[in-house]
């Protein structure tokens, strides 16, 4: 009769001070990595930061497996401190969600390797769309390297996996480097405690928050605005043509040089016998809060709120030579919100 062997020794029969020595290992392994990561940091990621800046619309985050779990952590990351972002599978993507991709997007894919075949077949899509691509790698001189407008390196790393095999230290100087780029962000777009006010899902206007001022603003012919010589008359005509209970005044040169309001308009025929007779330019006020289209809605929300002395509902939307764009109106915002 054969002799029965002994059952081998389970980890579940591991002393409990050998785990403890391996879970402070995997806090020294980790640690060390992340301290390594400040080495890394220099013209590369102030670019990186520059690309996803400079974003018109959203930036794409994408990753497969582990680096998968990362990114949708990012893009929600991203999207909390006023740079709007998407997660997207790469699978969901090559099965009909690739409409995501439009012009002025940017994307940010996370990969070990650098060669995960899913995210490669993307880049098809970034390059009809000029999209441009930054990279999360732990490995140097990867086909996703290659291909990206910018690439950050996080390694290669040693794994805290005692048999190397499992994504631990890899997957946290990921997370790490993308903390690194939403805080960078945050700072680059001057976002504000306030803001986060604006942004939570219970807020005011909720995600519509972390989109651009040119994306509700009214613009085009729709845009009120009256010469400084306009009477009275016309000021009125303007504000309720247009509906938005503002009009911008420009000097000859189209710049801004004031605004006149409906509630200026009902405090001027209350206070002049003959109003009739006055002009934009004596009535109108000549330091207006103003908006530039590229600013989240969440900041422009929070500056008619905060307004001095009192609340207000509209803003002017300005571009570099002082020209009035466009009209944010605070109801656009809500609507939009809800």
């Amino acid at each position: 009769m054969a002799k029965a062997r002994a059952p081998s020794r389970s980890r579940a029969s591991a002393r409990p001070a050998d785990l403890l020595a391996l879970a402070k290992q995997v806090v020294r392994t980790e640690a060390a990595a992340v301290a390594a990561l400040e080495k890394r940091l220099g013209a590369e990621f102030v670019e990186a930061v520059d690309v996803l800046a400079s974003a018109r619309g959203k930036v794409i985050v994408s990753g497969v497996g582990k680096s998968g779990l990362i990114a949708h952590k990012l893009a929600a990351t991203l999207t909390s401190t006023g740079t709007p972002a998407v997660f997207l599978h790469p699978t969901d993507a090559l099965h009909g969600d690739a409409g995501l991709f439009t012009p002025g997007d940017a994307a940010l894919f996370i990969s070990k390797s650098g060669g995960s075949e899913e995210l490669i077949a993307l880049i098809q899509y970034l390059e009809r769309h000029a999209i441009p691509l930054v990279s999360i790698i732990a490995t140097p001189r990867s086909a996703l390297a290659e291909r990206s407008r910018v690439t950050l390196m996080t390694g290669p790393v040693r794994e805290a996996c005692p048999m190397e095999l499992t994504p631990t230290t890899s997957t946290t100087v990921a997370q790490v480097m993308g903390d690194c780029l939403a805080i960078a962000l945050l700072e680059r777009r001057g976002f504000r405690a306030e803001d986060f006010r604006f942004l939570h899902p219970g807020g005011v206007i909720g995600g519509v928050a972390s989109r651009r001022v040119g994306e509700l603003m009214h613009a085009g012919e729709s845009v009120p605005r009256v010469r400084q010589t306009a009477p009275l008359r016309e000021i009125m005509l303007e504000i309720m043509a247009r509906r938005l209970g503002i009009t911008a005044v420009v000097d000859g040169k189209g710049r801004l040089a004031g605004v006149v309001t409906d509630g200026d308009f009902k405090r001027i025929l209350m206070k002049h016998h003959d109003p009739w007779r006055l002009t934009a330019a004596s009535v109108m006020s000549r330091t207006p809060t103003t908006v530039d289209r590229d600013a989240l809605v969440a900041t422009a929300v929070r500056m008619m709120e905060s307004h001095a002395p009192g609340p207000i509902t509209a803003l002017i939307v300005i571009d570099e030579q002082r020209r009035p764009i466009g009209v944010l109106h605070l109801h656009d915002c809500l609507r939009a919100g809800g």
